[in-house]
């Protein structure tokens, strides 16, 4: 473990700077950006300094491969390297860090696989640049349209296809990537956990179950603007108030079906003090144990205040395979000599949008003792972080010598 914690220590301090904001102390990774190319690059580094090759899909997401996965499909391990606005350090690069330190530690021990292994970043995973959640997964499996991909804007009206091709990318390429998904074998995906589930039980790592539905919808509010000034209350056409009302109906409707509801970004235009809006666009992020629910729930709020909600992505339910997850159970109980705990996940990941696909997935979560996800002060300890390096390393051993 000393060996596996001087590489996690090396890998993470290379990590650390990028893309951090000097005031809030998170980070601002977003697709296709100077900060995520630079992320890319460092993929490509640590890669090559393992004797990796390095490959990027037609959705742009790297693979780094021990071993020739056309021979024979391998065993993936990785996560994603962007962030939301001034998000924490923890979400998604934990993952890529874990996986080449686990890459590390199997050549530390001579172990030589008897198939390939991969580690991968995949792109855009977080939506915060151009509003679709796990765009790079969603495009390599066929979830999400090329062309509708390639029209996305981000809040200053690039296009993903211009921003792509800024980066030195080919938007015309993207899209569905078959070969690339029939290299993957079986796909394990380590993260932080964003909840106090682990630091409840008592236990460093767990294994997901499942993914609930999850989606997010826009809002269009038309106003009139005018002067904050001289226009009186009566005679005012004020879309911020149908946007409170929305809120309040969100949290109550939420509260009633057993689901979650945030609207948390909000766009007002002219976005003036002194000026009443003529629009307000919002974005209503909607969760839950039950599709149904979660619809149910967009809809009355929706209803209500006689708007449309645009869907701008929805994922159904993913239960991760319980054969595969049963199997590493079992491996992991074995480590431990106890019990690992199993959860399930409100928050996407793309190793859902996989499963979905029909790649075979599971996920190991490693403790976040605060519960605070998306923020700065998300955390996981560094003894956890090990502990979930060691999980991930029994996790492929077990998925490399199964028949």
């Amino acid at each position: 473990m000393d060996d596996t914690a001087a590489a996690f220590d090396r890998l993470w301090a290379e990590l650390e700077p990028v893309g951090r904001s000097p005031g809030t102390g998170g980070y601002r990774r977003f697709a296709w950006t100077d900060a995520d190319l630079t992320l890319r690059e460092w993929f490509a580094a640590a890669a090559a300094a393992r004797g990796l090759d390095v490959t990027v899909d037609r959705a742009g997401n790297q693979w780094a491969w021990w071993g020739d996965p056309d021979g024979a499909p391998g065993v993936v391990i990785g996560s994603h390297l962007d962030s939301v606005p001034d998000g924490g350090a923890f979400d998604g690069p934990l993952g890529v860090v874990s996986a080449f330190a686990v890459i590390d530690r199997l050549r530390a021990a001579n172990f030589t696989p008897p198939r390939p292994v991969g580690v991968v970043n995949f792109t855009d995973e977080e939506g915060a640049r151009f509003g679709v959640a796990c765009s790079g997964s969603r495009l390599l499996t066929g979830a999400l349209d090329p062309d509708r991909a390639r029209g996305l804007r981000d809040a200053d009206g690039v296009t993903l296809a211009e921003a792509v091709g800024r980066a030195g990318g080919a938007a015309r390429e993207l899209g569905a990537d078959p070969p690339a998904l029939r290299r993957i074998a079986a796909f394990v995906e380590l993260h932080v956990e964003q909840g106090v589930g682990l630091a409840e039980l008592g236990s460093p790592v767990a294994l997901a179950t499942e993914v609930m539905p999850h989606g997010r919808w826009r809002l269009d509010i038309a106003g009139q603007a005018n002067h904050a000034g001289t226009t009186r209350l009566a005679d005012r056409h004020d879309p911020m108030l149908v946007l409170a009302e929305v809120i309040r109906s969100a949290r109550t409707e939420a509260a009633g079906r057993g689901c979650l509801a945030t609207v948390g970004k909000v766009n007002v235009r002219p976005n003036a003090v002194n000026a009443i809006p003529s629009g307000v666009t919002a974005w209503l992020d909607a969760r839950g144990p039950d599709a149904g629910a979660v619809r149910g729930l967009v809809d009355a709020v929706a209803q209500e205040q006689g708007l449309d909600a645009v869907e701008e992505s929805f994922s159904a339910a993913s239960v991760f395979d319980q054969g595969l997850r049963d199997q590493l159970a079992a491996a992991l109980g074995r480590e431990a000599a106890a019990p690992v705990p199993l959860l399930a996940s409100g928050a996407g990941h793309d190793a859902a949008i996989l499963s979905a696909a029909g790649v075979q997935s599971a996920m190991i979560f490693v403790r976040n003792p605060t519960g605070i996800s998306h923020s700065p002060e998300e955390h996981a300890e560094r003894d956890d972080c090990l502990a979930g390096i060691a999980a991930l390393d029994t996790a492929v051993r077990t998925l490399l010598e199964a028949p």
